[in-house]
């Protein structure tokens, strides 16, 4: 017998057998994530990776709960950029009272994205799940927040200003 200390190759993760037959088919499901043109290049890089991490999902399932919390991540550091120290939960609420977030937007991001992205920076991964359905939907929900709250200035800046 051989010993090798090679990793193997990946093999689909039989809980994705419900919503792709094939990696080819998480392409389809990604295809909408689109990240748009003019973000900073370190918010671009987060989603990309959000968006790279729910399509290898097909290979881990895990990698989409950690998708997911990487998109709220980058929401975090966004928020905090804009509204100085404080907690997650407060900058959602200050966003929302800004009119940066939708209702809708507001309610996945603190009742689902916190707890995720609670969890992962606290290494709790085990027996999270969440439907690639939810967690596009999260990747979604997150650029189109990068992108509005990377158009609109910051509280106290003028266009004259910057």
């Amino acid at each position: 017998m051989s010993y090798t200390s090679e990793l193997p190759w990946p093999v689909p993760d039989e809980r994705f057998r419900h919503w792709a037959g094939q990696f080819a088919d998480m392409h389809d499901l990604v295809r909408a994530l689109v990240i748009p043109s003019g973000l900073p290049q370190a918010a671009e890089s987060v989603l990309t990776t959000a968006r790279e991490l729910i399509r290898m999902s097909y290979y881990r399932y895990d990698f989409m709960m950690i998708g997911a919390a990487t998109s709220v991540i980058a929401i975090e550091t966004a928020l905090t950029d804009r509204y100085g120290k404080g907690t997650l939960a407060s900058h959602l609420r200050k966003a929302r009272a800004d009119g940066l977030l939708a209702e809708e937007q507001y309610d996945l991001l603190d009742s689902c994205g916190r707890p995720i992205r609670n969890r992962y920076a606290h290494g709790d991964l085990t027996h999270a799940v969440l439907t690639p359905p939810l967690a596009i939907g999260m990747v979604r929900t997150s650029i189109t927040i990068l992108a509005k709250l990377h158009s609109t200035p910051h509280p106290g800046t003028t266009a004259a200003s910057g």
